[in-house]
């Protein structure tokens, strides 16, 4: 065979790299990578479940998120947050009236009275979980009891629509239509997204009904971050100086649930299910 007949043989012989599966830009998850979000998510969900368990006034959020890069990295991930454009945590620790985004530090003690968001994520042999809870520490009034069960209704309101051939404007407007129905506010400037290889990626997925992106109908294999953030009073907020925490403008109380989601051929699974770990 002459040396170009050679080289032709080889490149038909050699594997066709394949890029990953796309719909409208959005990637859609194999089986095996399904299998490794579903292990980056029980990592997150287990981390989340035993912050809610463990947390107590007193304690600083820099405790807890010593707490959250030890047992992420004990279970073989590693912290999606730390480093993340800069930000110096494994988790976000955001109280009463911060929004998101909130630094944990050691001089920042939990009361009992506290309304604390939890969000956090988990990087797992190349793939991604990402979640948020809100936690009632100690004794907490009935007004953060309603806006905390409303931020978690909304959550689950958008995941029933999370649906193979539903679209993203199904799950922003079931979200925008809970909140309202409980009588708080939607903040508009912060987004769920799509999660898988990067920790946010395409699409955005927004908590209100929107035009501002095409309204992608939902394909199995998708995988998405879906997280209400609902104010008690006013949705405006700000950026404090350490350019990461928002906080209510009002200085009312803010809540905030976040799942990662998967788009299955016949419904959706919660990959960050607390009550499977």
């Amino acid at each position: 065979m002459n040396v170009l007949g050679n080289l032709l043989s080889r490149a038909l012989a050699a594997p066709v790299m394949v890029g990953p599966r796309k719909h409208q830009g959005i990637e859609l998850k194999s089986a095996p990578e399904r299998e490794t979000m579903r292990q980056a998510g029980r990592v997150v969900a287990t981390v989340l479940r035993e912050i809610a368990d463990q947390v107590q006034p007193g304690m600083t959020t820099a405790d807890l998120d010593d707490l959250a890069e030890r047992r992420i990295c004990e279970m073989g991930a590693t912290p999606s947050f730390k480093g993340y454009h800069g930000f110096p945590g494994s988790i976000c620790a955001s109280i009463n009236d911060e929004v998101v985004h909130g630094i944990p530090r050691k001089r920042k003690v939990i009361k009992s009275g506290d309304l604390l968001k939890v969000d956090t994520g988990a990087y797992f042999e190349g793939f991604h979980g990402d979640s948020c809870i809100t936690i009632a520490v100690g004794k907490v009034n009935g007004k953060a009891q309603d806006l905390m069960q409303a931020a978690e209704s909304a959550l689950y309101a958008g995941i029933a629509q999370a649906l193979p051939g539903k679209t993203l404007l199904d799950i922003a407007g079931a979200i925008e239509d809970s909140i309202h129905a409980s009588g708080y506010t939607v903040v508009e400037e912060f987004t769920g997204h799509g999660v898988g290889r990067n920790l946010h990626e395409p699409p955005s997925v927004f908590n209100f009904r929107t035009k501002e992106l095409p309204n992608v109908t939902l394909k199995p294999g998708m995988a998405l971050a879906i997280e209400p953030i609902v104010n008690e009073g006013s949705k405006v907020t700000r950026t404090l100086r350490d350019r990461w925490t928002v906080v209510t403008c009002d200085r009312k109380l803010s809540a905030q649930f976040e799942h990662t989601v998967l788009i299955t051929e016949d419904g959706q699974e919660i990959l960050t299910d607390r009550s499977k770990v």
